[in-house]
């Protein structure tokens, strides 16, 4: 498929920095997002419990004390302006009516804090992707493509601006392909199936957006990149290797911009600053305060481009300090009166603690290293320079092996001496690659086991 973006958006790597983005969204209650100014965005759930029609009231009083705690600490730190991300648990996309009376429960909510303290907020709706409950899963159709669609439609319909998703497609080939640690297999997921699938769920999502009058936001590769990375903090991967699948996974989330997405990019998608440098929309990120719901080694460094700063999700339980998610929003509304300040002292302020945030990181981790803005910014030009997806996930992985090997050699990333020969493995599987897509196809269908997915979901031969 043709890549839908031949430069960048942001010409150095000087201007990639937090709070500011090319094309910044202007909500319909104020927010500029990427306007100079970075707004916290708290996402929430439930404890563990059980969610049926018989429990429904007391999920229902879950969020409403989730809500309404977070918006009145949220006016008592006098946050400039919030974003609410309801990320759906797996029944509420199964029961969309479920899924759309929380939302608008939330909503409610947050219109009434703006009535009675002014406070700017906007709705991210996150549904989460239930395609794969069916093995192999039908990515097109049937019900839970029907169920998510609902879901997608009628929030929007209810006040949801914002429309995001993490969606699954090539997860059938990537789950396999990242405990073997097979690069072919890893573009193979991300860069064929993935950037087909997510070209047919964005323009559906995009048709949703112009009905209702919604946004289209974002993707995330995390059930891959983000996986890799978990799956390198418990030593069960090489930290070069899921830097690599880092770097081929913003090809893949690219294809939400290429199909009307216009930020705030999904939080969990570590790979979007790489997306502002090509499509100058601004993101969301997560780091330090995600801790909540995963390790990363990327606790400050994920801040440097930022324009909204996530926790990622945190259980609605008590700690000492009162429930999760008002600890969490809290934690936010601090971090972001950090960074306006630094962009209340200017450019040059901003920058001063972009580079405290990068430095304190890059040079722990192979995977940090690649989220500077000088990488990021090499890794965006890899991948606008070539013409098709499948080309762009070859080019930004050699680039990816490049920059390691040289900061390496430098010093200024720390790799264990174990994994330096993975950086000669991937390049050598890399120049294996055919130059032609179809033969790739071609060529991965004979290796990749197809009882696991339905080539005809992603328009491949069967």
């Amino acid at each position: 498929m043709e890549l839908g973006y031949r430069e960048l958006a942001i010409s150095s790597p000087d201007e990639l920095h937090f709070g500011f983005a090319p094309h910044p969204l202007e909500t319909r209650r104020g927010l500029s997002i990427g306007g100079g100014t970075v707004y916290p965005e708290l996402n929430f759930t439930l404890p563990p419990m059980t969610i049926e029609s018989s429990t429904m009231p007391r999920v229902r009083e879950h969020y409403q004390q989730i809500i309404q705690d977070a918006l009145e600490r949220a006016v008592q730190l006098e946050v400039p302006g919030l974003v609410v991300e309801f990320e759906t648990l797996p029944p509420m996309t199964q029961h969309p009516q479920w899924g759309v009376e929380i939302a608008k429960l939330l909503l409610d909510a947050m219109e009434g804090a703006e009535a009675k303290h002014g406070l700017a907020t906007t709705f991210r709706m996150t549904p989460n992707d239930t395609r794969e409950f069916d093995r192999p899963p039908a990515m097109r159709s049937g019900v839970h493509w029907e169920n998510m669609l609902e879901l997608f439609e009628e929030s929007a319909r209810a006040g949801a601006e914002l429309l995001s998703i993490e969606s699954v497609g090539g997860k059938e080939v990537g789950d396999d392909a990242l405990m073997l640690c097979d690069l072919p297999q890893v573009i193979f997921a991300l860069c064929v199936m993935g950037v087909r699938d997510k070209d047919f769920l964005w323009r559906n999502l995009n048709e949703i957006a112009e009905r209702t009058g919604a946004r289209c936001a974002g993707d995330s590769a995390c059930g891959f990149a983000n996986t890799a990375m978990v799956l390198s903090e418990q030593r069960m991967i090489p930290s070069v290797f899921a830097a690599v699948v880092r770097a081929v996974s913003a090809v893949r989330s690219l294809v939400a911009f290429e199909r009307g997405a216009v930020g705030p990019g999904k939080d969990c998608a570590y790979e979007n600053p790489i997306l502002k440098a090509i499509t100058g929309f601004p993101i969301a990120m997560e780091g330090k305060t995600a801790s909540v719901a995963h390790r990363s080694p990327l606790g400050n460094i994920a801040a440097m481009a930022a324009d909204t700063w996530s926790n990622e999700s945190v259980e609605n339980v008590k700690l000492l300090g009162g429930m999760a998610p008002t600890c969490s929003l809290e934690q936010l509304a601090y971090d972001c009166r950090l960074f306006n300040q630094a962009l209340g002292d200017g450019r040059e302020g901003a920058l001063i603690l972009r580079k405290w945030l990068v430095n304190s990181d890059a040079a722990l981790d192979p995977q940090a290293f690649l989220l500077t803005p000088e990488s990021t910014f090499f890794l965006a030009e890899a991948i606008v320079a070539e013409p098709d997806h499948y080309r762009a996930g070859i080019a930004v992985a050699e680039c990816a092996t490049s920059l390691l090997r040289r900061g390496a050699a430098s010093g200024d990333v720390r790799i264990d001496t174990r994994e330096l020969p993975w950086l000669d493995q991937m390049d050598e599987a890399l120049s294996s690659l055919p130059a032609d897509e179809n033969a790739f196809i071609e060529r991965m269908m004979s290796e990749v086991d197809r009882t696991k997915f339905r080539p005809e979901e992603y328009d491949l031969a069967g």
